[in-house]
């Protein structure tokens, strides 16, 4: 039997960088998380121990903080291109190069130009796979939570000896999104974009007559690939923020949906992909490791 090396990659994870853009008594600020991960040949340094091929992680700490300072950050997506491609170029024996990137929103605080109060909703991420070969972008978002209080139904679905879900043609869908969009070049109005993809989202989400998150889901991903030509595919988790109806009747109470228990586990977890059928997959840019 012989043991060999299997599938590696190694980097720096998590680089809290704030960047400030002094434009005057105005100031605009990105706040970025970033995870490098980078692969190629790299057999030696695991099995032998030689250091030759491998760039220290806190050297690419330090090129997190050097770009930020000589480029700027205009958007998640163009910083992680930036630094993916200076990786492999820099580098002779990384052939591949993942750069992931959550971004946090900041909202002008509006009695100064300087003052920011940290918007407490979704966080916005971007992932860059780069090699030699091939570039892909996939923007996205995660923790998006949204909720209907009508408009939703579930009904008509199998039931055997375990089920007690009582159907309902008028029930709270809520759900909190997670959302990746693969990008079919590398050049685009990333922040324009992603504005663009939330905000249909969001849209579809609140004007859908739900039969079914799955359907919801669906509907979310068709509308973003019909309003942004420039994407190939996206995909969803998204959990079933449950809604029950609470049973007033011991107090003497009705309950005409109006009092909800919101459980937070277990959840339904729906998850699904909608894609161009007329552009090649691109697993590649979906990879992890």
């Amino acid at each position: 039997m012989t043991i060999v090396l299997g599938a590696n990659q190694y980097g720096k994870a998590e680089t809290r960088v704030v960047r400030v853009t002094r434009n005057g008594e105005t100031h605009d600020i990105r706040d970025l998380n970033v995870s490098v991960a980078l692969a190629g040949d790299l057999e030696r340094v695991y099995l032998d121990g030689d250091n030759a091929a491998a760039l220290p992680t806190d050297s690419q700490k330090n090129t997190v903080f050097a770009f930020a300072r000589e480029h700027g950050i205009a958007s998640p997506e163009e910083f992680g291109l930036l630094l993916a491609r200076h990786f492999v170029a820099s580098q002779e024996p990384i052939r591949r190069a993942r750069v992931a990137v959550e971004e946090y929103a900041w909202d002008r605080v509006p009695v100064t130009g300087h003052s920011f109060v940290r918007n407490g909703t979704e966080t916005r991420t971007a992932r860059i796979t780069h090699t030699a070969g091939a570039t892909h972008v996939v923007s996205g978002l995660k923790d998006l939570v949204v909720l209907n209080s009508t408009g939703s139904e579930f009904w008509g679905y199998p039931k055997d000896r375990y089920t007690t879900l009582a159907e309902t043609t008028d029930r709270i869908l809520a759900t909190s999104v997670t959302a990746e969009w693969r990008h079919e070049g590398t050049d685009d109005d990333w922040d324009g974009s992603y504005a663009l993809v939330r905000e249909v989202l969001l849209e579809t989400f609140a004007d859908t007559h739900s039969l079914s998150l799955q359907q919801t889901l669906a509907m979310m991903g068709r509308r973003v690939l019909e309003k942004h030509e420039g994407l190939a595919e996206i995909r969803f988790a998204m959990p079933n923020k449950h809604h029950f109806l609470v049973d007033l009747e011991p107090f003497g109470l009705d309950n005409p949906n109006e009092v909800f228990y919101a459980a937070d586990r277990p959840y339904g977890l729906i998850e699904g992909t909608m894609l161009r059928d007329d552009l090649p997959p691109a697993e590649e840019a979906w990879w992890t490791s």
